[in-house]
């Protein structure tokens, strides 16, 4: 089997994010305040293929987590986006919306899709993948997609 560590190297899941584990959303805490960037993950984007088309709800939407925030079309799927928290879209990227690809390039820093201000992060952040529950985390994921031929 292969090491956890090396599968995060290989497709990209950095240790400094929470992710959502059943639609493949990261979430970042910007320090010092409520804000939280959001992102799909790079297993994820692996599993979709290229993003062809993205649109966001419009900034000032209140969100639920596991709620839609937008919408995604890629040469897999298409499907909603759903947060992996609650609160209020107070920003979304405008680069993104013109240029979906720059998510596949760049999922963690350019590619991020929303900002959220959170209502509830340190309630709803204990239910998302983080610090050593991450590497059998995506292990157990790449497994799984694999065995669909989601990736290979």
């Amino acid at each position: 089997m292969t090491n956890p560590t090396d599968l995060a190297s290989q497709y990209r899941i950095p240790a400094d994010r929470y992710y959502e584990s059943q639609h493949h959303m990261w979430a970042k805490p910007i320090a010092g305040s409520k804000r939280v960037v959001v992102g799909i993950d790079a297993l994820g984007l692996a599993a979709m293929g290229d993003l062809a088309y993205v649109a966001f709800r419009q900034v000032g939407t209140e969100v639920t987590r596991a709620d839609s925030f937008g919408t995604l079309e890629a040469a897999k799927m298409t499907g909603d986006l759903y947060s992996p928290i609650s609160g209020k879209i107070i920003e979304v990227n405008a680069d993104v919306l013109k240029k979906p690809s720059i998510v596949n390039d760049d999922p963690y820093e350019k590619g991020w899709l929303v900002i959220i201000e959170a209502t509830d992060w340190e309630n709803e952040s204990r239910s998302l993948i983080s610090g050593d529950k991450l590497p059998n985390w995506i292990a157990g994921e790449t497994e799984r997609y694999r065995n669909q031929g989601w990736i290979r």
